[in-house]
């Protein structure tokens, strides 16, 4: 299972932007939330979910615009799961716990941890960053382009949407690394799932 807790930063100084948040992550990911995303305490929230890809868009969606400090964390959640978000335990709120305190003092404001088996955390940890350290440089241009394509237009009707020539769409996109971004996503959710099953393999091991 994953845990994503999100912290807002600057909150004391910034208007409170958790409402919003959480009710944008539910009405976007729905069913595929064990349980409806959650104001944790004061400004933090929280999202639990099985599904790797669903944690990987929460993390990657919050991680944007520099508003938050998110850590996932990676295991095991006691069953049978409570009505709320905030009133589950286990060891990924542990980690995901642990991993949101060590993203406050990173430079990407993104940590993920596990308790089982951290280097697979670890492993998601530097690849998500990598990928995160090159969203840091694309211009309001670059994620224009990008969230049209990533809702499925091809990158020759998204620069017509946006009333550009093919080959400043093409030219858009090198400068937003646009290719290397989607073609690494789903590698990322394959790390998610692979951490996940290495949390499950750690928490049972074989007798003898």
């Amino acid at each position: 299972m994953f845990v994503v807790t999100a912290d807002q930063v600057d909150s004391r100084n910034r208007p409170d932007i958790v409402a919003p948040a959480l009710s944008a992550l539910n009405e976007r990911h729905g069913e595929r939330l064990a349980l409806p995303a959650d104001r944790n305490a004061g400004d933090e929230l929280q999202a639990l979910t099985a599904d790797a890809a669903t944690a990987f868009d929460i993390v990657t969606t919050l991680a944007r615009g520099g508003a938050w400090s998110v850590g996932i964390g990676i295991g095991a959640v006691r069953t049978p799961l409570p009505a709320a978000t905030r009133e589950a335990s286990g060891d990924a709120f542990v980690a995901a716990r642990a991993a949101v305190t060590r993203a406050k003092r990173a430079p990407l404001r993104f940590a993920a941890e596990a308790v089982a088996a951290p280097e697979a955390a670890a492993d998601v940890e530097a690849l998500v960053g990598l990928l995160l350290t090159l969203r840091e440089t694309r211009s309001a241009a670059g994620w224009e382009l990008y969230d049209l394509v990533a809702a499925g237009l091809t990158q020759a009707e998204a620069g017509a949407r946006l009333g550009i020539t093919p080959q400043s769409a093409n030219d858009r996109a090198r400068a937003a690394g646009l290719r290397a971004d989607l073609a690494a996503q789903p590698a990322l959710v394959r790390l998610l799932e692979t951490a996940d099953a290495a949390q499950q393999s750690a928490e049972r091991p074989e007798d003898g």
